[in-house]
């Protein structure tokens, strides 16, 4: 017998009570006690009704995640799902908390379904690379019609009570404690005589332009192939009988089951959890975070000041003049403003961080009494060992004083203090209130309660918080100065700029590397190439063309042309007619033959340059595990989730297929493709990056 779903009688109603904390998952012990403590309520004379409810804090908030990867066991949902639906008893499902995947497919099963009004409900799957498998894409559409269907399940976005029973996915809200609006609402449904409604009786939904919404979807999803199966699915039901469209649906969820692209995403659900869980930190109590000092009210320091404030903090704002103050307030307020047209927070709450937990001044001394202070000045050795300076002058003793920097040296920048102890580097991704990835530099002579602090700080403003050691560029910004300059050498061996854009759209990313680099701003690369020239190896093949753009003052999006052209009111560019010519040139005078390359070539040589600089990072210590790495790439630099990251593209292919390309590129340029040393010992041992990640957890 299970004893993870209880039963209890009430008069002419028996009450299945799902007990498997915090949030009662679907495991193989829940799905045996609701058919047999439903059987047991049918078997119990004059039982009439059921109610199903969940304890604690949600109804059933999906499958158990301890069982992902493991053999299936007996019972199945789907066959949970269905007996449930056909029982002689009325079955009432009662919903509180969260109802998820596989939990509001049991709901679905019930013939009616009553919710607290703070109760949300949710089809997630996709983010896993799966579709509802229980009869979700079959009985969801009977209720709301083929386009909501479609809608919830191929965004999995959560729904809220009242919009859920605008759909039709309830019957009713209701507050009070579960059980008992749950027996309630099964009492008024036996005195007034109602009948069993199973929604598998319904009449399926009327039909919709299948193949226009199926294309949508896919574009939609950049490459993703659930969301544009579930189109699929919900077809299914519109053109099958139910039991043959659950037979569709089962067969799709399993082929997807057999896919890569699901590989890659539970390995991003499972690492999305795994990444901030650091054995180093366990038991370290991280410092106060209170208040907040930021220094810089730019783009970057007003997104980050903005992050603090959302999250709760008071922030004070450092700057050099009253016009640099004035407009960091006026970033500040904007991005507020932002919040505040999406529902995230009321008037009073914006005119309150507004115009008392934000404080902008001129003056360190303002600084005095702060927690933690972050610099978010110009990307520049001298300029950032001067601030330092002055807070290590004037901020209190154990005030963590982290920089923003993206690339430069924090041991170098902690050195200018007297307490290199408190020194960290917080790499936080521009827009800072907006993208999820923070980088926890830690440095030489860190404490780990200033470690513990920064990732403190990132959960805080509910950032996926990665540690990275100190190098140029870290973790991210290092492998992309690699990759970057795999496809300069594409480009000057004869791959245009637009068609490598178009090639790794279609790969999955949500830009062209180009076009994003447009949008940063052309003359952050152009800094960067003519502050590592000096120390440049003779045999690196670096581009010099988009230089010449840069030297005309063109920098992409901000100054209206790049490598592609902007103009106003028109959205994205257009190929910059100037940049064939310039490219051109440059390969006339080295000497160089342009060649085509396939897109998958250009794919290939994309992927394998970021891979293999990505085990460099790892292998030398500066990511703890692979899958800091693809964290990094997912939240930082819009890998596409469902490949998992790069480390786990790896795996994927097969790191012997990966090497051997390494190796064959090398043939042309041994000095750019020096194979990685721990992707060479991981093949020769037979090993993945994943075996890699495993040890680093067990």
């Amino acid at each position: 017998m299970s004893d993870k779903v209880a039963y209890s009688r009430h008069g002419e109603i028996a009450v299945l009570r799902v007990q498997n904390p915090p949030v009662n998952a679907l495991s193989q012990e829940v799905r045996a006690g609701l058919l047999e403590k439903l059987m047991q309520a049918e078997a119990d004379e004059g039982v009439k009704a059921v109610v199903i409810v969940g304890e604690g804090r949600a109804f059933i908030a999906g499958a158990d995640i301890k069982e992902f990867g493991k053999p299936p066991q007996e019972p199945w949902l789907p066959d949970v799902c269905n007996r449930i639906e056909a029982s002689p008893l009325i079955v009432v499902a009662s919903m509180h908390g969260v109802s998820l995947g596989g939990g509001l497919e049991v709901a679905l099963s019930a013939h009616y379904r009553v919710a607290q009004p703070s109760a949300r409900v949710g089809l997630p799957e996709v983010h896993l690379g799966l579709l509802p498998g229980a009869g979700g894409t079959q009985r969801l559409p009977r209720l709301t019609g083929a386009e909501k269907a479609i809608d919830v399940i191929t965004t999995g976005r959560h729904i809220k009570a009242a919009a859920a029973l605008e759909l039709g996915i309830i019957d009713k809200v209701s507050e009070g404690d579960p059980e008992a609006v749950g027996l309630a609402y099964a009492q008024d449904l036996l005195d007034t005589g109602a009948e069993r409604r199973p929604v598998s009786e319904l009449p399926g939904p009327d039909p919709i332009d299948w193949d226009a919404t199926y294309d949508a979807v896919l574009k939609k999803g950049r490459g993703q192939i659930s969301p544009a199966q579930a189109v699929r699915a919900v077809q299914a039901s519109a053109e099958m009988p139910f039991d043959e469209g659950l037979k569709a649906e089962r067969k799709m969820f399993m082929d997807l089951m057999q896919t890569d692209q699901r590989q890659g995403m539970i390995h991003a659900f499972f690492s999305e959890r795994a990444v901030s869980n650091l054995p180093e930190l366990k038991g370290v109590e991280p410092r106060a975070l209170q208040s907040i000092g930021v220094i810089g009210g730019g783009t970057m320091g007003a997104g980050i000041a903005t992050a603090c404030l959302l999250a709760g903090m008071n922030v004070v704002l450092i700057e050099m003049s009253d016009d640099a103050a004035a407009a960091a307030k006026e970033r500040i307020a904007g991005n507020l403003s932002g919040a505040l047209k999406r529902g995230k927070i009321s008037q009073e709450k914006y005119d309150k961080l507004l115009g008392v937990a934000l404080e902008v001044s001129q003056n360190y001394d303002s600084l005095k009494d702060v927690d933690l202070v972050i610099e978010a000045v110009f990307e520049d050795m001298g300029v950032k060992k001067e601030v330092f300076g002055k807070l290590d002058a004037v901020c209190k003793p154990g005030c963590v004083l982290a920089s923003n920097t993206s690339y430069l040296d924090v041991d170098e920048i902690a050195a200018s203090t007297s307490r290199p102890e408190d020194v960290i580097g917080l790499h936080f991704f521009s827009p800072a209130h907006v993208m999820k990835l923070l980088e926890v530099v830690v440095a030489d002579k860190t404490a780990t309660d200033v470690t513990a602090t920064g990732f403190a700080l990132g959960k805080a403003l509910g950032k996926v918080c990665v540690r990275a050691g100190v190098c140029d560029g870290f973790i991210g910004n290092r492998i992309l100065a690699h990759y970057r300059d795999a496809l300069g050498h594409l480009v000057l061996d004869g791959a245009s700029p637009f068609q490598i854009d178009s090639a790794l759209v279609d790969f999955g990313l949500a830009m062209g590397p180009h076009a994003v680099s447009d949008l940063a701003g052309l003359d952050i690369g152009w800094a960067t190439r003519k502050r590592k020239a000096p120390h440049r190896h003779p045999e690196e093949r670096i581009p010099t063309y988009i230089d010449r753009l840069c030297e005309q003052g063109h920098f992409g999006q901000k100054t209206g042309e790049g490598y592609y052209i902007y103009e106003k009111g028109k959205r994205g560019g257009t190929p910059n007619p100037k940049i064939p010519e310039l490219i051109k040139a440059e390969q006339e005078e080295l000497g160089i033959t342009p060649r085509d390359f396939s897109d998958e070539e250009i794919v290939r040589r994309y992927m394998c340059a970021m891979v293999n600089e990505a085990a460099k990072v790892v292998g030398e210590g500066i990511a703890k595990r692979p899958l800091d790495v693809d964290m990094v790439l997912l939240f930082g630099y819009g890998f596409p989730r469902y490949w998992g990251g790069p480390m786990k593209w790896a795996d994927i292919q097969g790191l012997p297929k990966v090497l051997e390309w390494i190796r064959s590129y090398a043939e042309e340029d041994a000095w750019f493709w020096q194979p990685a040393p721990l992707l060479e010992k991981l093949v020769a041992e037979g090993r993945t990056f994943d075996d890699l990640n495993k040890e680093a957890s067990a």
